[in-house]
């Protein structure tokens, strides 16, 4: 299993830094935030140390959404963000990957979100 000594999360799966467990897998190990957005905002990180999700292994993701799953439940929000960013100016800030479950209770608590969109040609649609 991959690991990086230096990693903050890496830390909190060995038990070297101390954290609110949620749930724990062979795979994955789900906390609460300590900077929430709101009640029960929770990171689930994979057991393997990788940067960003696509260097990550198939097998290492088979925990993941089912324990994104079981948090939004637990939480009982019914509106919620699942949210997972990948490099700096993506507003990854650890670079470790890990995705947020952030319940949404009301418009002033959770996830903030703005979509700037563009309107890309038919051929640059195709291009893609």
């Amino acid at each position: 299993m991959a690991t990086d000594e230096n990693c903050i999360f890496c830390k909190i799966i060995a038990g070297k830094i101390p954290s609110r467990k949620f749930i724990e897998t062979d795979k994955a190990y789900a906390f609460l935030d300590i900077g929430p957005t709101a009640p029960g905002h929770s990171l689930i990180i994979p057991k393997y140390h990788a940067a960003k999700f696509h260097e990550l292994p198939d097998e290492t993701l088979s925990d993941i959404l089912p324990v994104a799953k079981k948090i939004a439940l637990a939480t009982g929000a019914t509106d919620y963000n699942l949210l997972q960013n990948n490099g700096r100016i993506a507003h990854q800030v650890v670079g470790h990957v890990h995705f947020h479950v952030i319940p949404k209770p009301n418009e002033e608590q959770g996830l903030v979100v703005g979509w700037p969109s563009t309107s890309p040609s038919k051929e640059e649609l195709d291009e893609l």
